[in-house]
């Protein structure tokens, strides 16, 4: 009887020095230090396989929605960066024949340096989205551009991209 006592008492202590321990810090720091100003931005579905297929004749927008990964509201906005890649693809879509990169309301915007910027509020979560117009060229075939989210540094922070989830394609047919 004397161990089971004995044992119960171990057990108690054991316990309790466990539910004891002091709770995180709601409000104190959320990551490791460095990466308070480090950001992700990555393309809705999660893959990298999704191929946006649309006819040359289509009149709507295509749209490809990005994800923005933040813990934090910042005195800044924060960029996503994309490019349009047609290294290894056999018949590439052509910018300005094909299509071009257009804000919400269709008007066609500028890349700088073959870069193209989405913009995020004040560094905020959200979705947004990257949107395309087909120029219903007269050129035959099927032609394909590959989006590419790239990492985008500078003094303030940090938008990184997701392996599984940084680039979209774009067929024309």
């Amino acid at each position: 009887m004397k161990k089971q006592h004995i044992l119960i008492l171990l057990l108690t202590a054991f316990v309790m020095a466990f539910t004891a321990c002091e709770k995180d810090d709601p409000d104190g720091p959320v990551g490791a230090d460095g990466y308070d100003n480090f950001y992700y931005a990555g393309f809705l579905p999660w893959n990298n396989t999704a191929t946006e297929s649309v006819f040359r004749t289509q009149t709507t927008l295509v749209k490809f929605p990005v994800q923005f990964h933040s813990a934090f509201v910042r005195n800044y906005d924060a960029a996503a960066h994309f490019t349009l890649v047609t290294t290894g693809i056999a018949n590439p879509a052509v910018l300005g024949q094909d299509f071009n990169v257009v804000d919400k309301s269709g008007n066609a915007i500028q890349a700088t340096n073959g870069i193209y910027s989405l913009n995020f509020s004040q560094a905020k979560a959200k979705i947004d989205t990257i949107y395309f117009k087909v120029l219903n060229s007269a050129v035959v075939g099927t032609r394909r551009i590959e989006i590419n989210l790239v990492q985008h540094n500078n003094a303030q922070y940090t938008v990184g991209t997701f392996t599984q989830a940084y680039k979209r394609f774009l067929e024309v047919k």
